[in-house]
């Protein structure tokens, strides 16, 4: 059975959004600003690490890890140069 898992964060002024569908496979699809910038299926890996670019004066590129099992989804947002990863809040939808 697929369901569907929303996490968000807002990083530099720009909103970062995760949608983790999971099921038989596992697809990820990452929003900047309400724009798609990302979609990826993955198999039995469950995990995957998308870079994504901010529309920042110059681009900011950062690193989205979700990890779609076993048990509840969960995404991080990896700033370039930190140390320490932003947890992305789920949203209920």
């Amino acid at each position: 059975m697929r369901r569907r898992h929303h996490f968000h964060v807002d990083h530099l002024g720009h909103s970062v959004s995760v949608t983790v569908e999971t099921g038989h496979s596992a697809a990820v699809d990452v929003l900047v600003d309400g724009k798609e910038t990302a979609r990826v299926v993955i198999g039995r890996e469950r995990q995957v690490a998308l870079p994504v670019e901010l529309p920042t004066d110059p681009p900011t590129t950062v690193t989205v890890r979700a990890t779609a099992g076993p048990g509840v989804p969960r995404c991080l947002l990896i700033p370039a140069g930190e140390a320490d990863p932003l947890v992305m809040a789920p949203r209920p939808y």
